[in-house]
C-alpha cells in the first residue's frame, strides 16, 4: 500500500475523531488493513479485517485527536499527518532487504541473508528461526516460520492449518527466491500484505549453504543477473536437488528431518531455469500428477494448478509449464518434466506433499524473476488459505490408494496419445553463421515475439506394476537402509528370534550401468529381476518393515530395485553384484564332470544351451562356468537382492 493511501486512511480516522464528542462510545467499523498496538483505554468498537502497518497507534491518534479538537486547531492534523507517514516510511527502512537497497541487480549473501531473518525474528513475535541440523558446509540448517498465532510447536501448528514450506538457493547461483522470501516474510510480518488466517508459512532461507559461500559472476553463463551469485554444487560439490534419495549430504539428512516434523501440506522450490527463449518471466513445475496420485493429482490438476495460473494472470504474470521441448526450439511442443524421487518435489510426492518448482526465466531482468518468484508464492498462499481444509482431506485420502495387494506404477513413461494444445508466447527462432565456430548457431529473434497453439503432453502412463507387499524384510547386517528409513519416519519391528518365513525373492536378472560419474555415483537404469516364492531362514534382529504406513511410497520407489531411484539403482547393493568366491579350471573340471554325471537332466540342459547359443557353444570357458553356476559351489549371495517381500 502506498503512502498516499495510508495518508488517506489517518486523515479519516482524524477527520472522524474531530467531529464526533469525546465522551461517548465511538464505533469504528474499518473494512481497511490495519495492524494497531491495541491498547486503548476509552470505549471503542473495531472491526478490523485485515492489516497494514502503520507506526503510529490508534491510541495515538485518538489522543492527539483530542488535543486537535480541544486547541480547535484543525492545521495540526497535517503536522500528525507528516509524523505518521516519517514514522511509516523509517519502519520501512528499517526492514529493507539487501536486494531492495541495492540497484535491483543484487543478491544477498547468506550471511545478510541470516542476519535479516534474526533481526525479524528478534523484532516480530509472529516470527520464529529455528536450527534444524547440519549441512556439508558446517553452517546449521535454518528455518523461518511465519505464524500470526505466534505459535511454533511443529507437532501442533499442521493440525488445524495447511502448511506451506519454500525452499530457496538449492542451486545458490539461482537466488531469486532467497531475496523474495526475505521480502514476503517481511512483509508478512509488517502486515503489507493480507495475513493468512489458515496458512502457515514456512522458509529455509538458503538451503546449498556451501554453494551460497561459493560466490562468483561466471559459473551462470546463461543467465541475466544477479551480479554476484552462488554455485550450483554444494561443499562437496554436490547437485543437492539429486541427492533427496541416495542421501549422501547432511543437508539431505536435516532436510528429511525438518520435512517430517513440518509435514507440509505445499511444498515450492525457487529455482532459475536454462533452457529456450520466450516471453515469459516465469514457469513452473508441477509434481507430476499421475505418479502423485488419483485423488491428489486430479485435484491439483483440475482445480488448484489453474486456480493459481489464474490469480497469477490478475497479478500481470503470464506463467507457463517448464519448457521441456521435443526438439531444438519449444515451437513444436513440450512434454511435462517428470520428477522422479530424486529431485526435491519427486521425493515430496512420496509422503502426499503437493509439490512446485518455480523456474523463472534466466534472460529476464533481475528484479523481474524476483517479484515474479515473490507473486508466485503469494498466489499458492491465497489458494491454500481457502482450500486449506480440502487440500488435508485431498491428502489423507490419497493415501488409502495404496494397501497391500493393491497395484503400484513404478515405471512411467510418456503417453503420446493424449496431447493438448495451449497457446504459446514465444520468439521466432532461426539459424546464422556463428563468429566463433564453422558452423550455424541457434538466435531467437525478440522483434518477432508470436502467440500460437502448440502441443502439449502430460499425461504419463504406467508401464510397469508391482503388486504392494504386506511388509518388506531387511537383514539387520543393512544398516545404512535402516538409518534411511528411520530419517524418514518409517516405522519398523525387529524379529525376537530366529524365524522361518514366506517370502518372495529377487535375483538381479540385469541392468545397465551408467558409464559416467554421475553425482558421486555410477548409476544403474533398466534394472529387471526374477522373482521366486520361497521359505527363508531371517534371523533375531531383522528387521520387518509393514506398507501399511505413511511412508509407503517412500518404501516401494527405495525397495523395489526396478525404480528408477530405488536404492538398487543408487548402488546401495553393489557388493551384491561382485562374485567372491570362485575355481581355478583345472581343479573345478573333475568336479563338474562328477556334477554332470550325477544330474543327467543338468547335462541335456547344457547341451541344449550350447544347441542354441552358438557363441556358448565355441566357448570351453563360458561352459565350465555355466555348470559353477547351476552347482552347490556358487555363492547364493551373488546377484541375490537382500530385501525380501511379504506377500
Amino acid at each position: 500500500m502506498s503512502f498516499i493511501t495510508i495518508a488517506i486512511y489517518i486523515t479519516i480516522i482524524i477527520d472522524i475523531f474531530i467531529n464526533i464528542p469525546i465522551d461517548i462510545t465511538i464505533p469504528i467499523d474499518i473494512d481497511i488493513y490495519i495492524a494497531i498496538d491495541i491498547d486503548i483505554d476509552i470505549d471503542v468498537d473495531i472491526d478490523v479485517d485485515i492489516f497494514i502497518t502503520i507506526d503510529i497507534t490508534l491510541k495515538k491518534i485518538l489522543h492527539l485527536t483530542y488535543t486537535i479538537k480541544k486547541l480547535d486547531m484543525r492545521f495540526y492534523a497535517v503536522a500528525i499527518l507528516l509524523f505518521s507517514l516519517a514514522s511509516y516510511a523509517q519502519k520501512d527502512s528499517k526492514y529493507s532487504t539487501f536486494f531492495e537497497k541495492g540497484n535491483g541487480n543484487q543478491s544477498a549473501t547468506y550471511q545478510e541473508t541470516i542476519r535479516y531473518y534474526t533481526q525479524l525474528a528478534t523484532d516480530f513475535p509472529t516470527i520464529k528461526m529455528i536450527e534444524m541440523g547440519a549441512t556439508d558446509s558446517g553452517e546449521p540448517l535454518h528455518l523461518i516460520i511465519f505464524n500470526p498465532e505466534k505459535s511454533f510447536n511443529l507437532d501442533e501448528i499442521q493440525k488445524n492449518k495447511a502448511v506451506l514450506l519454500i525452499n530457496n538457493g538449492i542451486h545458490a547461483g539461482e537466488p531469486d527466491g532467497i531475496d523474495a522470501t526475505m521480502q514476503l516474510f517481511r512483509d508478512l510480518a509488517l502486515g503489507k500484505i493480507k495475513i493468512p488466517k489458515n496458512t502457515i508459512v514456512s522458509t529455509i532461507p538458503v538451503y546449498n549453504i556451501g554453494g551460497a559461500l561459493n560466490r562468483n559472476s561466471t559459473s551462470r553463463a546463461n543467465q541475466d543477473g544477479p551480479e554476484i551469485y552462488g554455485f550450483r554444487g554444494n561443499g562437496r560439490n554436490y547437485d543437492l536437488n539429486r541427492d533427496f534419495i541416495k542421501t549422501d549430504t547432511r543437508n539431505t539428512k536435516s532436510f528429511a528431518e525438518l520435512f517430517h516434523k513440518l509435514n507440509p501440506d505445499v511444498f515450492i522450490d525457487n529455482h532459475v531455469s536454462n533452457g529456450a527463449d520466450y516471453q515469459y518471466k516465469l514457469t513452473y513445475i508441477v509434481t507430476q500428477q499421475n505418479q502423485l496420485g488419483t485423488v491428489l493429482g486430479n485435484y491439483l490438476d483440475k482445480e488448484m494448478m489453474p486456480s493459481i495460473v489464474l490469480d497469477l494472470q490478475k497479478k500481470n504474470v503470464p506463467t507457463t509449464p517448464y519448457v521441456n521441448a521435443f526438439s531444438e526450439t519449444p515451437d513444436n511442443g513440450f512434454m511435462q518434466f517428470f520428477d522422479s524421487p530424486r529431485y526435491s518435489t519427486g521425493y515430496t510426492s512420496l509422503f502426499n506433499t503437493i509439490g512446485f518448482v518455480v523456474e523463472t526465466h534466466m534472460l529476464k531482468k533481475y528484479t523481474d524473476r524476483v517479484k515474479a518468484t515473490y507473486d508466485y508464492m503469494r498466489s499458492t498462499i491465497d489458494f491454500m488459505d481457502t482450500n486449506n481444509q480440502k487440500i488435508k482431506q485431498m491428502r489423507l485420502k490419497n493415501e488409502e490408494q495404496y494397501t497391500p495387494k493393491n497395484s503400484y506404477a513404478i515405471k512411467w513413461e510418456i503417453d503420446t496419445t493424449k496431447v493438448s494444445k495451449f497457446s504459446f508466447l514465444g520468439f521466432e527462432a532461426g539459424h546464422k553463421k556463428s563468429e566463433v565456430t564453422n558452423g550455424n548457431r541457434l538466435f531467437y529473434d525478440r522483434s518477432k515475439p508470436f502467440k500460437k497453439d502448440i502441443p502439449y503432453l502430460k499425461e504419463y502412463k504406467s508401464i510397469k506394476e508391482i503388486t504392494i507387499p504386506t511388509a518388506y524384510i531387511i537383514p539387520k547386517a543393512f544398516w545404512n537402509v535402516i538409518d534411511l528409513l528411520k530419517s524418514n519416519n518409517i516405522t519398523f519391528t525387529q524379529l525376537k528370534k530366529d524365524t522361518l518365513i514366506e517370502i518372495e525373492s529377487y535375483k538381479i536378472a540385469d541392468y545397465k550401468t551408467s558409464g559416467a560419474a554421475y553425482e558421486g555415483h555410477y548409476i544403474h537404469r533398466d534394472t529387471k529381476i526374477v522373482a521366486k516364492k520361497e521359505t527363508k531362514a531371517f534371523a533375531k534382529g531383522d528387521y520387518v518393515v509393514a506398507t501399511q504406513q505413511k511412508g509407503v511410497k517412500y518404501l516401494l520407489e527405495t525397495l523395489e530395485p526396478e525404480g528408477i531411484d530405488s536404492f538398487f539403482n543408487w548402488n546401495f547393493f553393489d557388493t551384491m553384484l561382485q562374485q567372491k568366491e570362485g575355481y581355478s579350471d583345472y581343479v573345478f573340471e573333475d568336479t563338474a564332470a562328477q556334477i554332470l554325471k550325477d544330474n543327467p537332466k543338468l547335462k541335456a540342459e547344457l547341451e541344449q544351451k550350447k544347441n542354441d547359443d552358438l557363441l556358448f557353444a565355441k566357448s570351453p570357458e563360458a561352459q565350465l562356468d555355466w555348470v559353477y553356476k547351476h552347482s552347490a559351489y556358487y555363492e547364493k549371495a551373488h546377484l541375490q537382492y537382500p530385501i525380501y517381500r511379504i506377500l
